[in-house]
């Protein structure tokens, strides 16, 4: 699920996609491969390939599973929408949500324009980045970002306990899929 041929990101997409960063996580990893393998390998890698990921993603579902309020596949990356891709330099996803709730809360997104266009003032955007930065001719540093938006101080308040609750296992997710992107990009 490459994104070759998307619209390319502008130079400030951050201040494009997000108002503002609210919370912000960043994980890097250096790899031995061309910018656009890496890249490609970040695009096309999903949550449910890793088993310990797995888990965690359905222990976090459990309850809307156990009480039979939703039938939904677990979350994976297939959630997001593809915001843009520049090159082999930077590639975007992002997700419209209340993410504290037990069900995610997703909105439907399935464009850039959607993401830009949402104005509702309960939800919080989530864009998930990828940016590589040359180190030698044949060695790049992927890093992956997440940046949250609570466009009000009552969203704020919700989403601040959840992220801090999860952001270990976030961090966990985050440093796995690094590596299996290297492991991936390097074979």
């Amino acid at each position: 699920m490459t994104h070759h041929g998307a619209a390319p990101l502008p130079a400030n997409w951050v201040e494009k996609l997000l108002p503002r960063v609210d919370f912000r996580e960043r994980h890097s990893i250096d790899i031995t491969a061309s910018a656009g393998s890496i890249l490609d390998r970040a695009a096309d890698y999903r949550l449910k390939n890793d088993p310990l990921v797995r888990c965690a993603i359905a222990l976090r579902e459990l309850p809307l599973r156990v009480l039979g309020r939703t039938v939904r596949p677990p979350f994976d990356r297939d959630d997001f929408t593809f915001l843009g891709r520049d090159g082999e330099n930077a590639l975007a996803f992002g997700l419209i949500g209340t993410f504290w709730k037990a069900d995610y809360g997703l909105l439907p997104c399935s464009s850039v324009e959607d993401f830009l266009s949402c104005t509702n003032l309960d939800v919080c955007k989530l864009v998930l980045s990828y940016t590589i930065q040359p180190l030698t001719r044949r060695r790049q540093r992927l890093t992956t970002e997440t940046c949250v938006f609570c466009p009000t101080p009552a969203t704020r308040r919700h989403f601040a306990p959840y992220w801090y609750l999860i952001r270990p296992v976030s961090g966990l997710i985050r440093r796995r899929m690094l590596a299996s992107v290297r492991t991936q990009a390097e074979s």
